[in-house]
Order: structure tokens, then C-alpha cells, then sequence
């Protein structure tokens, strides 16, 4: 049996949203707000070489979407680079990350992923024995089996549940096999979903240099979650129309994860960067203490 690329997406979200029973696994999580950016550990010079950065972007963005936070964490002595994330696949996708860590890096790993980016750092971990933490900006922590399809249904309020033809534009990619089509934001609504916050012509600059996702990648199981054995730290934006709050705090809540929340939107790394960079320096400075 066929479907078109549209009516399978729409499909699959509409079974995610109507079946999904996420529930609230009970944690000893740390809260805090970080409007006014209080958290600033830093790692006494006396330990050992401070941990790289690798910054794993989500879809519809790239790497340039850290800029504000790469720069700051320079600043205070990080080597801090950006991974490859084709958002092809979620495991080839991962792999792609996981060959960066093991060939690019030397010395213990903080994975930093946005968005999708979240579940890449979370397979991509299992992988790659010199990632001591995790940290989660506005993202999905899949558990083994879910997909963010799954997960972005699983709470009322995603942007991304509605009908996909309202919201996407379709390109089929030759190189992809047939109805495994990219999916983008539609221009006119990406400012809306992504950075209501934001500049609109920051926002309006940020639409027309998006990067599509697969489909395939929306709907592709995780196989692993590196968040049940490493330590974790979720970012999560009060104002996110991508993944609801509600389901970041039980995605974080169940992996024991520490908990900072500030108000922003999915693009929080451009709006609350001085938080974000504080929280990874929180996250490295711990894994070093730890070590």
C-alpha cells in the first residue's frame, strides 16, 4: 500500500499524538531559573585541562545558531568545537557524531545538542568513551524506541503536531529513497515556531538559511540512550512552541537530569546564551571534579 510523503508524516504524528502516554518518571531533579544568568562554576585551574565542547545543532538550524554561547565559552578557556549533523538519519546521523568525538577530540567530552541534536548526543555517547556529560538546550532525550515524532506528540502544545502540509514544505532529495522526502519550515510561519523572540530580521534571516531534516529522521527509533548512565543538564525555554515544556521536564526528569529553566523560546541559545554557557561550564566543571 502507498501513501504520499505528506499523508505518511501526518499519519504518524496523528497516531504520536493520540497514543503517546509519556508520564513523569519521579527524580531527584534540580530546578533552577536562569533569567538573570546566576550560575557561573567554573573548574579551579589546579584540575585537570578543562573538558572540550562539541555542539551538536538541531534540524532546521546549523551550527552558526551557537555562535553566541561558542564564543563565550571560548572566553573562558573552552576548546569548543561543532559537530556534523547531516539530518539524514538518526543513527547514521549519530554515527557521523560519534566518528567526530573519537577522531577530532582528545580528552573527556561535554556533547551539547539542540533540539534533534538532543537525541543525537544521546546515541551518538554510546559510542564514543570520552563523553562524560550530556547537556540538553530545548531538546529530545529519546528513550530506546521512541522517535521524535513520538515525543513531540506526547504533550498538548507542539507547533509540530499540527498538519504537516500547514506547516511544511516538501523537496524530494534524489539521494534519498523514494518518499523519504526533506522537510522545511514554512518561511512565513518559521519565526512564529522558532524565534517569536526574536529580531524579526534575525528570525526572518534564520528561515532562509534553514536546513531540512528527513523524514526518515523524524520517525527513526533510537536505539540507545546514553542519558541512563552519563550525567545530564537540560536547558529548557519556558516559551518553547517546538517541544512543550512539560514534555522536556519529563524527558529530563526521567534521565535524573538537573533542571535550569529560563524564559525563551525553541532558539534559546540566541536568546539566554550567558545561561546556557553557564550551565555547560556547570556540566564540565562537575565531570571534572568527578573524574
Amino acid at each position: 500500500m502507498s501513501r504520499t510523503p505528506r499523508r505518511r508524516l501526518a499519519l504518524t504524528i496523528g497516531i504520536a499524538a493520540a497514543t503517546a502516554t509519556a508520564a513523569l518518571i519521579p527524580a531527584t531533579t534540580a530546578f533552577a531559573n536562569t533569567d538573570h544568568a546566576a550560575h557561573h562554576a567554573q573548574a579551579p585551574s589546579h584540575l585537570a585541562p578543562k573538558p572540550t565542547i562539541v555542539l551538536v545543532h538541531g534540524a532546521w538550524a546549523d551550527a552558526s545558531s551557537f555562535a553566541p554561547i561558542t564564543s563565550r565559552l571560548i572566553a573562558d578557556g573552552y576548546t569548543v568545537l561543532s559537530a556534523p549533523t547531516p539530518l539524514r538519519g538518526l543513527a547514521s546521523d549519530s554515527a557521523s557524531v560519534a566518528a567526530f568525538v573519537n577522531q577530532a577530540t582528545s580528552g573527556p567530552v561535554i556533547l551539547v545538542g539542540h533540539s534533534y541534536g538532543g537525541a543525537v548526543i544521546s546515541e551518538a555517547a554510546l559510542s564514543a568513551p570520552t563523553v562524560k556529560g550530556l547537556v540538553y538546550v530545548d531538546a529530545f532525550a529519546p528513550a530506546t524506541g521512541e522517535t521524535i515524532v513520538d515525543l513531540a506528540g506526547a504533550k498538548p502544545g507542539s507547533a509540530l503536531a499540527a498538519d504537516p502540509t500547514s506547516i511544511f514544505d516538501f523537496v524530494q532529495d534524489p539521494a534519498q529513497p523514494a518518499g523519504d522526502v526533506d522537510v522545511y519550515i514554512k518561511r512565513s510561519l518559521f519565526a512564529g515556531i522558532f524565534g517569536a523572540d526574536l529580531p524579526k530580521q534575525e528570525a526572518a534571516g534564520l528561515a532562509a538559511t534553514e536546513s531540512a531534516i528527513s523524514v526518515g529522521a523524524l520517525n527513526e527509533p533510537a536505539t540507545g540512550a546514553a542519558w541512563k548512565t552519563l550525567p545530564s543538564w537540560f536547558y529548557i525555554g519556558t516559551d518553547d512552541k517546538v517541544i512543550p515544556t512539560a514534555e522536556q521536564v519529563a524527558m529530563a526528569q526521567r534521565a535524573h537530569g538537573t533542571i535550569v529553566t529560563g524564559k525563551a523560546d525553541h532558539l534559546s541559545m540566541l536568546e539566554q546564551p550567558k545561561a546556557i554557557a553557564s550551565l555547560i561550564e556547570r556540566a564540565a566543571s562537575s565531570t571534572t571534579h568527578n573524574k
